[in-house]
């Protein structure tokens, strides 16, 4: 089963570069071609979101064991989905070493290392892949947050869409993001005398890392999409700038054009 979860995972690392160099065949819109790399980039990570996030609630629902046994409940294509979900994380750090600095992509990098590491036990062990699945539920919450991203590389911020997305991956990231990431803590805690030390240790610190991330990733989201774009008293004299955009409803906001992002 390792070995099948292995080639399973070789697949998709190749797939997913391949479907990154086809893209480049592409022309970006013409809004966002000032940043291809990017452009091209979240593309697959929303192609990868859509996949295992959708897979991983339909796997669920379909087998609720999943769950209910984290460790050794688990049917063989649950394991594949999570192969998938490796060789997805292990093509996108190539992609993001090639063209960013480890400055520029530490909070990433860092994010695919505990990542690869937690489902890699999983496929080398065929065990708590229940769990791993579970943990694909973040993927429905970046969904909502890649699209957030594309409206901004293709300047629709802010536009009804982009305050859609907006919106919809603030509820994501607490239905889809923090409960999943809090039942995982509690399940681990609970259960930590079934499971080695080495695992526990491993398991937290991912828990920890991308809890970490994404409080911190919803809060910038909140501060930059809807606190700053509340209706502020006019103020006379002042005039619309190139950090100033007018919103639907009329009133001026300053907006952070920044791709906040976690890559999942």
């Amino acid at each position: 089963m390792a070995s099948w979860g292995l080639l399973v995972t070789g697949a998709s690392f190749a797939a997913f570069r391949g479907l990154r160099w086809a893209l480049q065949l592409l022309p970006a819109p013409g809004s966002a071609a000032q940043d291809r790399w990017k452009w091209r980039n979240i593309c697959v990570s929303l192609l990868h979101s859509l996949l295992t996030g959708v897979g991983a609630l339909l796997g669920l629902l379909v087998y609720p064991q999943m769950a209910a046994d984290p460790i050794h409940g688990h049917p063989p294509w649950a394991l594949v989905l999570v192969a998938v979900s490796v060789g997805y994380f292990l093509a996108d750090g190539v992609d993001i070493l090639w063209n960013q600095t480890l400055g520029q992509a530490w909070e990433h990098l860092c994010h695919h290392l505990v990542v690869v590491s937690c489902f890699s036990t999983a496929i080398l062990s065929s065990q708590y892949v229940g769990f791993s699945m579970v943990s694909l539920l973040l993927e429905l919450n970046s969904v909502c947050l890649h699209l957030r991203q594309l409206l901004l590389l293709s300047h629709q911020a802010p536009s009804l869409a982009f305050c859609m997305a907006s919106w919809a991956t603030l509820a994501t990231l607490v239905l889809f993001r923090l409960v999943p990431l809090g039942w995982m803590s509690l399940w681990l805690i609970r259960q930590q005398h079934q499971v080695p030390p080495p695992l526990v240790i491993l398991g937290a610190t991912g828990l920890v890392t991308v809890g970490a991330l994404s409080i911190t990733l919803g809060v910038r989201i909140l501060v930059s999409d809807v606190l700053r774009s509340q209706p502020h008293p006019p103020i006379p004299g002042h005039k619309e700038t190139r950090g100033t955009r007018r919103c639907r409803d009329g009133e001026l906001v300053t907006r952070d054009d920044s791709t906040l992002s976690l890559k999942d």
